[in-house]
């Protein structure tokens, strides 16, 4: 029985920003993706981002000035999965907080870069300096709750989230700390409300293009496509998934309810190239071995995974690889929120947690959202059309990022 569990989960997402929004955005097989804001004749791209998000709900306006949307996000989720987690209060010095970002304040220094080029010196923001750094996500919900525990920032890649909830799990299980507020956030390249910000445009969006990593032009509900043979390429989009986790002694003591567990966490290093995984899979499938062994579970204990899946030709093979050489012989079903969501960067994995949290929940994996034609080399269920009914009490979740991040978790139903 795991010592670490989950008693509350928050989100910020372009489906919605509360769990239940989002969640049932997921079974229902929403698409929020979209022609992005600051698309034109010559540049087309998807974009799935966060809309209506309106930082006076959650942050008073000293905060929501000086800070990034990447940091605004975290703070709302927090708020959402602290309240669920029915906390009195917290105790500052056993607290931690860990949060994951790959981007953290891009968006306000390109913003200054902007403003300095187009309104000279004094036009840019007095505040740029502390809203692009990568900890403030983290720094903010310190401060916001007077917290004195461990307060730390990861910053690798898409997989940034689940190692900053697997390394908080540890922290729990080391003794130097009794809860955690850990997850992933990214702020996106538009207004908080999901618009163009005037004439900014950002330069990253057309990197990725230009890279050959984005997805072309086409049906929206098509843009998105993981483990599908037309896959073509990445949606980005942005979001924060947050949740607290509990040495599982002090979630009793206090009579809280156990949404999950956190049975096991591994992290390793693909080392093969910047943006493209080896493509054997064998480094991800290590990794995904290893937290099955912090887990003390085998894969016929393991019905569900929530896949990193980004729809990428190279990346999904090295997945569908990977799973295929650990699952080999089994049944296991597998999905990718991805069609739903495009790729939301370092926060991936921590929405993917949230959901795999509500599917042990509900017995219910959602299911692939665009995909329609399964890759044949898939040894595997790939979950498309409708939900899937599951009977399982552990789900595995994976997270894999550029420059070789391979991460993956075991959840257990509590």
């Amino acid at each position: 029985m795991s010592e670490v569990v989950v008693t509350g989960s928050g989100v910020v997402s372009a489906l919605g920003h509360d769990v239940p929004t989002f969640w049932s955005g997921l079974c229902a097989g929403d698409v929020a993706i979209h022609e992005a804001p600051w698309a034109d004749d010559d540049h087309f791209a998807w974009w799935s981002g966060v809309h209506d998000f309106d930082p006076r709900e959650w942050v008073e306006p000293t905060v929501a000035s000086g800070s990034d949307l990447f940091a605004l996000f975290a703070l709302a989720a927090t708020d959402q999965a602290l309240r669920q987690a029915s906390f009195d209060e917290l105790d500052p010095r056993r607290t931690a907080v860990v949060m994951g970002t790959s981007m953290g304040g891009t968006r306000a220094l390109l913003q200054a870069q902007h403003q300095l080029e187009t309104g000279g010196p004094d036009a840019v923001d007095r505040k740029t300096m502390i809203k692009i750094w990568p900890n403030m996500a983290a720094a903010q919900i310190a401060m916001r709750y007077r917290l004195h525990g461990p307060s730390l920032t990861f910053c690798t890649a898409c997989a940034s989230s689940l190692d900053a909830i697997g390394s908080a799990a540890d922290l729990i299980r080391a003794g130097r700390a009794d809860v955690a507020l850990a997850g992933g956030t990214e702020g996106g390249f538009g207004r908080p409300d999901g618009q163009r910000d005037g004439s900014f445009v950002p330069a990253v969006f057309y990197s990725q293009a230009g890279y050959g990593v984005t997805a072309a032009a086409g049906d929206r509900l098509r843009a998105s496509i993981p483990f599908d043979v037309e896959r073509r390429g990445i949606v980005v989009g942005e979001g924060c998934g947050v949740v607290v986790l509990e040495r599982r002694e002090h979630a009793l003591r206090r009579g809280a309810k156990i949404l999950g567990s956190l049975e096991g966490y591994a992290s390793l290093a693909d080392s093969h190239h910047p943006s493209s995984p080896d493509p054997s899979g064998a480094w991800e499938a290590e990794s995904m071995a290893r937290a099955l062994d912090d887990a003390g579970l085998s894969p016929s204990d393991v019905g569900a995974i929530i896949a990193h899946g980004t729809s990428t030709p190279k990346g999904d093979s090295a997945e569908i690889r990977a799973v295929n050489s650990v699952y080999e012989g089994r049944t296991v079903k597998v999905t990718s929120i991805k069609g739903n969501i495009g790729h939301p960067g370092g926060a991936a994995g921590a929405l993917s947690v949230v959901a795999a949290l509500r599917g042990l929940q509900d017995q219910t994996l959602p299911h692939t959202a665009g995909t329609a034609t399964v890759d044949p080399e898939a040894e595997f269920e790939v979950v498309t059309e409708r939900p899937a009914r599951l009977q399982t009490s552990y789900v595995q979740v994976n997270a894999f990022g550029f420059g070789g991040q391979n991460a993956s978790l075991v959840l257990g139903a509590g």
